[in-house]
């Protein structure tokens, strides 16, 4: 026994060593790094095995191929902005919305080099069955090129259809290419792609994603979710692709989320995300894509009749972000949007996970008497996950923070309103993992119009939502909140 003891504390003594080099060796904020030092205290083998493949910072590789691509299009997207501005009757000026929208539209042009987009015209879907159908109807009536990159591409029978179409696209001489990430698309081998490369469409995972088990990284994941039609049409949001997400999982039923559709020069600036994410992931030199003007139209000049009752005249920053950079972009703009807001917050997210930054802006808008509203979804896809959301839920509702838990389904929009003023639909969630380790993709709208209607959406939801109480929290059982306790103290790292 005494022998066994001792063998006991000098393996103790050496995970504690060996622990506490391997998370500090890499810089980290102190959150992530004492959730990795309890996982690796708590499980000594199990948890070094998970940091090998969770822990560990992104590849020097990928950083260097994602960082060093050109930016082929900024310059022009810059001129075309320029010169439809010049154009335009009514100019946008962001003191006409608010001083405070001119703060968030110079912060991602200069964190960002993020160039605001005018006379954009916006449609708002939040049924899947419906976006599936108009988007495919863009492709149908595809010209030239068509540009789809999603973190899910589900080989199911949406995906399927899908996949159908941009092979038939292909087959009529356009030039089809795909980006997705592996990880999260199920059975989306290269088998599967088989027929769509072979009627000249080109496919490929993204660089992140490639060589996992090798490269031993399975934390960094493409969750952007971006189309582009002949350069003129361009589609962004919270769906993926699958069958999920049009409401046909027993355990989902209704899927609930957020995307748009854009006309106008936005459209150029996620060409150049999708372009940059193609050459970036392409392996074949040969492959990557080179300048050339058919990706970046002057889409307000070449509207058809039929889009002509769209939307109104938007301004839009197209933001992304990734693990790529040290610093946390998409993170900064909304406690920047949040710290703006005078009147109302309003904010749907499935994960609700916020670092401290995120919590002490929210804090500190409730103080100071502007309304804020959370709507969080009523099931989980990712158990922990969703406890450690519940747990947050309850924490906020201390400060006067209205949480809505929506009924209705699954709720896995990603949106924020200020004011009723500017918004946000993008891939962003609210959690650690959206912040630092994923590549998003938001785009900030600056229309009271588009707002508004985002603002009218999200009090349609709390119709079928149930408002957070002090009730709710007291009976809830002592298990259920050791389970969000526990979750919360490994939340940087879910």
């Amino acid at each position: 026994m005494r022998i066994f003891l001792e063998i006991l504390i000098v393996i103790i003594i050496i995970n504690t060593v060996i622990a506490t080099i391997t998370v500090f060796h890499r810089p980290r904020n102190i959150t992530s790094t004492l959730a990795w030092l309890l996982a690796l205290f708590m499980l000594p083998v199990v948890g070094f095995i998970l940091y090998a493949f969770l822990g560990r910072g992104i590849a020097e590789e990928n950083i260097f191929d994602i960082s060093h691509q050109e930016h082929i299009g900024l310059a022009r997207i810059k001129h075309m902005i320029l010169s439809d501005n010049r154009r335009e009757k009514h100019q946008y000026d962001p003191n006409s919305t608010t001083h405070r929208a001119k703060l968030l539209i110079h912060y991602f042009n200069s964190a960002e080099d993020a160039p605001l987009s005018k006379r954009n015209r916006v449609k708002i879907f939040t049924d899947g069955k419906e976006k599936f159908a108009a988007l495919f109807d863009d492709i149908q009536r595809a010209q030239e090129t068509v540009h789809v990159e999603y973190y899910s591409f589900f080989n199911d029978d949406i995906g399927n259809e899908f996949l159908n179409l941009l092979t038939e696209k292909a087959k009529e001489g356009l030039e089809v290419r795909l980006v997705y990430d592996p990880w999260g698309s199920p059975k989306a081998n290269k088998r599967w792609f088989k027929d769509f490369e072979a009627a000249g469409g080109q496919v490929t995972s993204f660089i992140t994603s490639q060589n996992l088990i090798a490269k031993t990284r399975l934390n960094y994941h493409l969750h952007r979710k971006v189309v582009v039609i002949d350069g003129l049409i361009s589609w962004t949001g919270g769906f993926n692709v699958g069958d999920q997400y049009l409401g046909r999982s027993e355990k989902f039923g209704y899927w609930r989320d957020t995307h748009i559709r854009i006309i106008g020069t936005a459209s150029s600036s996620l060409q150049e995300r999708f372009i940059m994410d193609w050459n970036a992931s392409i392996r074949n030199e040969a492959k990557k894509v080179a300048y050339n003007d058919k990706y970046f139209k002057t889409a307000t000049s070449e509207l058809s009749e039929t889009d002509s009752d769209t939307c109104g005249n938007s301004s839009i920053q197209v933001v992304s972000d990734g693990p790529d950079t040290q610093e946390e972009i998409l993170k900064g703009g909304t406690v920047r949007a949040i710290l703006a807001a005078k009147k109302s917050i309003l904010i749907q997210t499935p994960y609700l996970i916020p670092d401290e930054s995120i919590i002490n802006a929210l804090m500190v808008a409730a103080r100071s008497g502007i309304t804020i509203k959370i709507m969080i979804p009523q099931m989980p896809d990712h158990p922990f996950i969703y406890r450690a959301t519940q747990y947050y839920a309850n924490f906020l509702h201390q400060f006067g923070i209205e949480l809505y838990i929506y009924n209705n389904g699954f709720l896995h929009a990603k949106t924020l309103v200020i004011d009723d003023e500017f918004c946000s639909v993008g891939s962003m969630n609210q959690d650690f993992r959206s912040y630092g380790l994923n590549f998003e993709c938001n785009t900030y709208i600056y229309d009271r119009s588009v707002s508004h209607e985002l603002t009218e959406i999200f009090y349609q939801d709390m119709a079928v939502s149930t408002l957070l109480t002090d009730e709710i929290i007291e009976n809830q059982g002592h298990w259920l909140k050791f389970k969000q306790y526990f979750s919360r103290l490994l939340s940087p790292i879910l």
